[in-house]
Order: C-alpha cells, then structure tokens, then sequence
C-alpha cells in the first residue's frame, strides 16, 4: 500500500488509541507508570521514523515489511526504555509492544478499509476519524502524564552522616540519600509505592526488608553487615537496581532473597553487585527477572530459582561460587541464558553429588533452558537431576 505522510500518521495514531487506553487503565491500576512511558516512547519511536525515514525509503509499502519493521520497532523501544531507566519488566514490555503491532496489523488489514471504504485509495488517510483519534492520543497521554504528576509521591532527603535504625518507613515516599548517608540497624518498608535511593545499610536482621508491600524500587542502595539477609523480600513486588550487597563472613544469609510473591507480579534485579553469603540472589514461589548483576564468592548457590519460581537468568555473571553457580530448583522453570558461570569449586568432599560444582544445575523436577550461556572452569558445567531438564542452545 502507498502512504501519504499524513496517513502514516493518522494510521498509526489511530492503531494506537486503543493501546494507549489499556496502558493508561493499567497503570492506574497498579499505580506503576511504566506502561504509559512506554507506549510514549512507542508513538515517539514510531512518527521518528515515519517523518525521517519510512516516507522516504518506502513510497510503496508492501504487507510482509511490516514484521521486520516491527521488530527493528521493538529493539528500538528495548534500548530507549533502558537509557531512559523505565522500570518495565521485560516480559510485560514486549507483550504490550506485541499487542499493539498486532492491533494495527489487524486495523490497516480488516478495520480500516471496512471503516472507510476509500481507505486504500486516500493513502491511508482516515478524515475525520483519523483527526480525532490524534486529539484523542495527545489528551489521554496529556491526562496520564498530570495524572502521574500529580500523585508523584514526597521526596525525603537523608542527610550525610550515620542514622540509627532501624529506620521504619511507613507511607509512600522517595528516600534520597546524600553522599555518606548511613543507616545503621537497618531500613524496614511499611508502605506501597516506596523508593530507596542511594542510601548505605549497615548492620541489622535484615538490611532491608520488604513484607506485604508492592511497587518498593530500591535504586544504588549499599548494604553490608546483615544478619539474616541483605535485602530480604515477602509477598510484594520489588524493582532492584544497580545496588551493592556484602555478605562476606555470613555463611548462612543471602545476599537477595525474593520470596513468595508469585501473586505480585514480575520482580526485577538488574545491575548489582553481591558478594558472599550462603546464596547471592534467590527466588522462592516468584516471577522475577535477574539480569546483569555479578555475584561471587557464594558458599551455596550463587544464582537460585526455586521452590516454583518462573523467571529469566540473563547477562549475569558468577564466579568463584562454591558447589552450584546457578541453580534451578523444585519445579521451577528457568531462562538461563547469556551468562558467565566461571570457577565455580567442588563441594562433594560430604557425598553430595548434587554440589560437584556445577556451573549451571537443575534440580527435582525443575526445567531448565540454556542458550549462549560461557561455562568456564567449572568441574561439572551443566548437569540435571531428580527428573529435571536442560535444553541446551547456543
């Protein structure tokens, strides 16, 4: 079909509208404006390329162009929401993404032409639909956006300096540390909607703990000398991101530890650092994604899903963990893919065949996906047992 450059717009605008809505019904509902930036970003993405490239490149432009142009679409959409640090779960991401090419798709090739008949011939232009459903896009984001504005929650800065916990934070707020803000005892979160931002930890049962609360995002926080756990998560929904967890001397905590919030939708980990501790980042009965963190020097496990979990382990890296470098467990189904496992070191010494170092294991009915995965100087680099699966892929 030939386009002219207002029907490309109208067109897309148009196909949008109802993808636009359902991104704005669903961040009310969850009070997480991510899907809002994110079809902000798809509508900025989308009229980039149709002023600057399409409607030069493509005076014609035929059905099967649109699943590659899709798909550059989308890698697009990937990069520009991680430079610009929305906090989407990847998965969810790409189904929103997914949902509205489809949409278009099924408007330009059955909804469109069946709602004006000269469709075709008017280039892709939609007259008075078209006009309106542009109005209609820039006032529903107009309206998310003051929407978002306006419930922004208060933000709280810690001064430079030790605080003496543990500090107990009990509504909705963003905590922003200064250079050198301590908190010793630890933080403990009372509140939906809770952010954390550059804030050191020191000490306590947890460092930072989380139970029953959603929407908690934790960004460049510092923990070291837990007891228990680093940063230790209970039936909420939790964004972890480029923080620093030191469990080096504890044999029996964990580093990250996400529990029990299969029902609180997906959790994330990205861009940390851990180091010691039994475990270095694990999941129980959770959906969570763990991509781009690097965990050494574990006693147990450094990477754990288990006990149900449904997640992805992507672009970690795991060194010098003892017995099991990532491990899938108890009926879990796992993504391992990209990962550097190096040095993990035996720990059969006992009988246990299961910790012969592995440097990726799936376990007790677990199911378990490789692919591209570096598995270096590891006694064992992948293995499976009691009735679990590896799928292997390069």
């Amino acid at each position: 079909m030939s386009y002219t450059l207002r029907g490309r717009i109208e067109s897309r605008l148009t196909a949008l509208l109802p993808v636009v809505v359902a991104a704005c019904v669903l961040a009310l509902a969850e009070h997480r404006w991510w899907p809002v930036e994110a079809v902000g970003l798809m509508i900025g993405i989308g009229l980039t390329l149709d002023l600057q490239l399409y409607h030069r490149l493509l005076p014609y432009q035929p059905g099967w162009v649109a699943l590659p142009l899709g798909v550059a679409e989308l890698g697009a959409l990937l990069g520009l929401m991680r430079l610009a640090g929305v906090a989407a779960p990847l998965g969810q991401a790409i189904a929103l993404y997914a949902g509205g090419w489809l949409v278009a798709q099924l408007l330009a090739h059955v909804g469109f032409p069946l709602l004006r008949l000269g469709y075709a011939e008017d280039a892709g232009q939609l007259g008075r639909l078209g006009v309106f459903s542009v109005l209609a896009v820039a006032v529903a984001l107009a309206a998310a956006g003051a929407t978002a504005y306006a419930e922004l929650p208060p933000v709280v800065h810690l001064a430079a300096g030790v605080l003496q916990g543990p500090l107990v934070i009990t509504r909705r707020e963003v905590l922003v540390g200064a250079p050198g803000a301590v908190v010793r005892g630890g933080i403990v979160v009372r509140a939906n909607g809770v952010t954390i931002k550059n804030v050191s930890v020191v000490g306590g049962e947890n460092g930072i703990t989380v139970d029953g609360f959603r929407n908690t995002t934790l960004d460049g926080v510092s923990v070291s000398g837990a007891k228990l756990d680093g940063i230790h998560v209970r039936s909420a929904s939790i964004r972890i991101h480029n923080c620093s967890v030191d469990m080096l001397g504890n044999e029996f905590g964990q580093g990250i530890d996400i529990s029990y919030t299969m029902g609180d939708g997906m959790s994330m980990v990205d861009g940390c650092n851990v180091v010691g501790g039994m475990e270095g980042i694990v999941t129980h009965v959770s959906m969570s994604e763990l991509a781009d963190n690097t965990v050494s020097r574990t006693q147990m496990h450094g990477i754990s899903m288990t006990e149900m979990s449904m997640g992805t382990i992507a672009h970690n890296e795991v060194r010098g963990a003892l017995g099991v470098g990532i491990y899938c467990n108890d009926r879990s189904m796992c993504m391992v893919e990209r990962n550097t496992v190096v040095d993990t070191k035996s720990d059969s010494a006992g009988g246990d065949q299961s910790r012969r170092g592995f440097g990726v294991l799936a376990s007790f009915g677990s199911e378990a996906d490789l692919r591209g995965n570096e598995l270096k100087s590891n006694p064992v680099p992948m293995g499976s047992v009691t009735n679990s699966q590896i799928r292997a892929t390069h």
